[in-house]
């Protein structure tokens, strides 16, 4: 079995077991990059030189060896690290080079990964699709011809094709969720406050957290584990490889009630009707749960589409750039995601958070006779590589990106874990999965239910690097290695 098969958790235990050296692992999954990543731009900056340089000063593990001792890892894009090109997808970041690294960055280097270098993301991920215009699209490797979603395109795109074992990643209205479901992994969001760093707390309306992207739920879990014992918190307190939600994942639960639905709150506002594999992956995943309670549920919200893309635009206005830099942004959309955001007026602003409150009581309350709520994932398959802006002005644009994933935005409003997983698994067909949605605080609930789910999909498929193609190849990958 290769490196990259293994998973995280395999990986992590051949790692500490000495099976393995970090500078093997390093070096197994740059040339994974570099043989494939040409198809998918799954990476905007790869940093060899100084990964193999940071795996190569690792000492031998000893019992106290964080969880995630020399694996390795990439950030986002958006995630500042010292010494790296960190560009937002932005042409306006283009040269800059932080020189402190944000905190997630920091707590993965404590928790003992060593990081790859860069994924790709849009501009300063304010999109559902990775296809900026400072980098090639991110690709689905199950069909070049598509794109991979967002933000997290390339985190989610390198998990699937095994160019990394797993990726810490962020979600904002989706951008783990939309993305993993796209390519057809595990996708986690944490609850509001679930995390030490990127807990949500610091960002508009608390919307963005930090969380996994993995290939298993266990995998998920493991990294959730992990994230959740970092700085201030202390992983020294808890054995890697134990943990509520990997024990979760271990422990299958019985007779929970799961409420299923179909309703999202654009209904009305734009098309949210479902394909016929998103209709067939939620019947299937509702079949599967045969060990718990699973009924409709009536749920009907409103009011939605005004607070948040109020929301949306006002958190564009916090963008670090000039009035009269903002022609220096890549995206037409953002420049005018940024203006609009700027010339609301505080009383809209202020409304908007009021409502987004009272949508996360009144959606808490509906989700509350329910351990676990189950909805499609996506309403379509994925899409063409351009179809987000193919002809579009900036509100067709954000409607097509609600017709894509309509399910996953309001997650993030009402402060909701969220699990996305893939229930189907044909031999060289891309999965189509489904999301979990829990209580407040209830990832334990719904990575169990995932986990069910994924066993009684059976093993998941790897994507043909034959179906690849040459579709990327006019736009090369940056591969600077910046200086240890």
């Amino acid at each position: 079995m290769e490196l990259h098969e293994l998973g995280l958790i395999g990986l992590a235990e051949a790692l500490r077991r000495g099976e393995v050296s970090p500078r093997e692992a390093v070096d197994h999954f740059l040339q994974r990059i570099a043989e494939r990543d040409g198809a998918l731009a799954a990476f905007v900056e790869v940093t060899a030189d100084r990964a193999r340089t940071a795996a190569a000063g690792l000492r031998a593990p000893g019992p106290d060896a964080p969880p995630l001792w020399g694996v390795p890892l990439a950030e986002k894009d958006l995630t500042a690290r010292a010494g790296v090109p960190t560009r937002y997808g932005s042409r306006a970041f283009a040269d800059f080079v932080p020189e402190v690294s944000d905190p997630i960055a920091t707590a993965l280097d404590r928790l003992g990964a060593v990081s790859l270098g860069k994924t790709n993301t849009p501009e300063f991920g304010l999109t559902g699709y990775t296809e900026s215009l400072v980098a090639p699209p991110a690709r689905n490797p199950w069909d070049t011809a598509t794109g991979a979603g967002g933000s997290s395109g390339g985190a989610a795109v390198a998990v699937a094709a095994g160019l990394l074992p797993a990726a810490p990643a962020s979600d904002g209205g989706g951008s783990i969720r939309i993305p993993a479901s796209t390519v057809g992994v595990v996708g986690l969001k944490p609850s509001r406050g679930r995390l030490p760093v990127g807990s949500g707390m610091d960002s508009p309306g608390g919307l963005a957290v930090a969380g996994p992207v993995a290939r298993s739920v266990a995998d998920a879990a493991y990294l959730l584990d992990a994230l959740t014992a970092s700085e201030p918190y202390s992983y020294a307190t808890r054995a890697p490889g134990a943990g509520p939600f990997l024990d979760a994942v271990r422990r299958p639960s019985r007779g929970l009630r799961v409420g299923v639905t179909t309703a999202t709150p654009w209904d009305g506002w734009t098309d949210t009707t479902l394909s016929a594999s998103a209709r067939d992956a939620l019947d299937r995943a509702a079949g599967m749960l045969v060990e718990h309670h699973v009924e409709p549920l009536d749920w009907h919200p409103r009011g939605y589409p005004e607070l948040f893309t109020t929301i949306w635009r006002a958190s564009a206005a916090r963008i670090p750039v000039a009035e009269e830099d903002l022609d220096a942004l890549t995206e037409p959309l953002t420049a005018w995601l940024v203006r609009e955001g700027r010339a609301l007026p505080a009383e809209r602003v202020i409304g908007a958070y009021q409502a987004a409150t009272a949508f996360e009581r009144d959606t808490i309350a509906a989700f509350a006779p329910f351990d676990a709520v189950l909805t499609p994932a996506l309403a379509r398959d994925p899409q063409p590589v351009g179809w987000f802006t193919d002809g579009t002005d900036p509100e067709q644009n954000f409607a097509r990106q609600c017709q894509y994933a309509p399910h996953t935005s309001f997650v993030n409003v009402a402060g909701l874990p969220a699990v996305t997983v893939p229930v189907t698994a044909a031999p060289g067909e891309r999965p189509v999965s489904v999301q979990l949605i829990g209580r407040p605080g209830g990832e334990a609930a719904i990575l169990s239910l995932a986990a069910e789910l994924e066993s009684r999909r059976g093993p998941l498929p790897w994507p043909s690097v034959a179906s690849w193609g040459s579709a990327a190849s006019a736009a090369p990958l940056s591969t600077g290695t910046s200086a240890p």
